[in-house]
């Protein structure tokens, strides 16, 4: 048990080390896309068949 308590510190160390590191810099908002990437599918053409 003292095992994962010393590995969660450990973790948590490590994970305030680099977002302290970081600073501002740290984007949490999720994947970022440009605008152009989905591009608006065209119109459908056909019978409908």
């Amino acid at each position: 048990m003292w095992k994962i308590a010393i590995g969660f510190a450990v973790f948590a160390a490590i994970a305030l080390f680099v977002i302290l590191k970081a600073g501002d810099k740290v984007d949490m908002s999720g994947e970022k896309h440009g605008g152009d990437v989905h591009a608006p599918a065209a119109p459908a053409t056909g019978t409908g068949k």
